[in-house]
């Protein structure tokens, strides 16, 4: 079979298996993709022999990593209580409401938004049942915060570690937030004002009944946790300043966060529970993802369209711009670190070293996964853990309604930060 049809096959299975995944939310996004891989290579054009090339093993070990660290601090309750020493000196809904998208969003700039959007439905849900704002309400909240987080940094979301790889940055994590950190706060405050409006959320004064430490569960583990997060942050942002300075430096900067979890497996109470715990379905996603994307790649059904929007780059704010609306639009087809993943090797092609190109796609395919429930895996996990432990959901058609509305907003107020400033 020809590359091209092959690759056509590859869409196929993966845009239809997600396109029909509500009507079996027994399968997982993984078993999807993995299927995709297996086609790729028994039908080529990829091999065996090409998997050890393609995989990007360092993007596999940083997420194993930060699920590890992350997971050793929900276990221990040291989430929850810092969530809730958060939100406790806000006493009005509206004022909650504003803090807890400051929290799901910095949480996700720094411990990886799919992990939040697994530890982040109870945390949502608690808040809800102390302020009394609607599930629903708070789980969209929680949907589209921690996507407009994780955009300001490199470890924030998938894709951006593989933008942080792929680009070449010398210091990825300052550049990274040298340009999107201001647009993120600022996004985090108006989108909770706008939703707060649009979902007619009534405002009031709320009482808590806990205090924020009760929700400790282990101390060592707990005090573990919070050093491990600490150094792997602190860790990357001295190799940037090391890079930067032009001092000896690390280069794989995704291995970091997988040094400082060896450590903690030997140091945790029970480490076979934090092993557990990592989100091995999503370490599978990304590793048959790499070989799907790459057959699809190869096949070139994708270059045409996007070569017809960008067929060079120049570093001007059309190519910006272009770089955007492909992101916005393909994310919904392929989700967000499939299309990243298509669309970095297009810009190598291009020859783009410009961080700005970059950093614009990583803030386009990022934000897409607040246009629909498919822009982003983080999207579907929430809504997963939504109705099967909550008995709630949102429909499709919901999700895009305000979906369209914040997205709009989020590049109204990206945008000229990146094309201007």
């Amino acid at each position: 079979m020809g590359d091209a049809l092959v690759a056509l096959l590859l869409l196929a299975i993966v845009v239809g298996g997600m396109a029909a995944r509500p009507l079996y939310p027994h399968l997982p996004t993984w078993s999807i993709m993995s299927l995709a891989a297996f086609v790729a290579i028994v039908l080529g054009p990829v091999s065996i022999d090409d998997v050890p090339h393609v995989v990007n093993f360092e993007v596999l070990f940083f997420l194993v990593g930060m699920f590890s660290i992350v997971a050793l601090a929900e276990k221990s309750g040291l989430l929850e209580a810092l969530a809730y020493a958060f939100i406790s000196p806000f006493k009005t809904r509206r004022s909650i409401y504003v803090a807890s998208s400051l929290l799901f969003g910095l949480t996700a700039a720094f411990a990886v938004n799919d992990t939040v959007a697994l530890m982040g439905p109870p945390i949502a849900a608690a808040i809800a049942r102390a302020s009394g704002i609607r599930p629903r309400d708070m789980f969209l909240l929680l949907a589209f915060s921690l996507t407009v987080g994780s955009v300001m940094t490199p470890i924030g979301n998938p894709q951006n570690m593989l933008i942080a790889v792929e680009s070449g940055m010398k210091a990825p994590f300052l550049a990274f937030l040298g340009a999107l950190a201001i647009p993120t706060l600022i996004n985090l405050v108006a989108v909770p004002l706008l939703l707060f409006k649009v979902l007619g959320i009534e405002d009031g004064p709320v009482r808590y009944v806990a205090t924020p430490w009760d929700y400790i569960r282990d101390k060592r583990d707990a005090a573990l946790a919070a050093v491990g997060l600490a150094s792997a942050v602190a860790a990357m942002v001295a190799n940037d300043l090391a890079a930067l300075s032009g001092a000896p430096h690390i280069h794989e900067i995704g291995l970091i966060p997988f040094v400082v979890a060896a450590a903690l497996y030997f140091l945790a109470r029970e480490p076979r529970e934090v092993l557990a715990r990592v989100d091995w379905g999503t370490i599978l996603f990304f590793a048959t993802m790499f070989i799907t994307m790459d057959a699809i790649w190869r096949g070139g059904v994708l270059q045409p369209l996007v070569s017809a929007l960008l067929p060079a780059y120049h570093g001007t704010p059309t190519d910006l711009l272009s770089i955007t609306i492909l992101s916005i639009a393909l994310s919904q087809v392929l989700s967000n670190v499939p299309f990243t993943s298509l669309f970095a090797t297009y810009l190598h092609h291009l020859g783009a070293v410009d961080p700005k190109a970059w950093l614009t796609l990583a803030m386009a395919a990022t934000v897409a996964g607040n246009l629909t429930l498919l822009g982003a895996a983080s999207n579907i996990i929430i809504l997963e853990v939504l109705e099967t432990r909550y008995g709630a959901t949102i429909t499709f058609a919901q999700f895009l309604k305000y979906g369209a509305m914040v997205t709009a907003l989020n590049l109204a107020i990206y945008l000229p930060f990146l094309l201007f400033l």
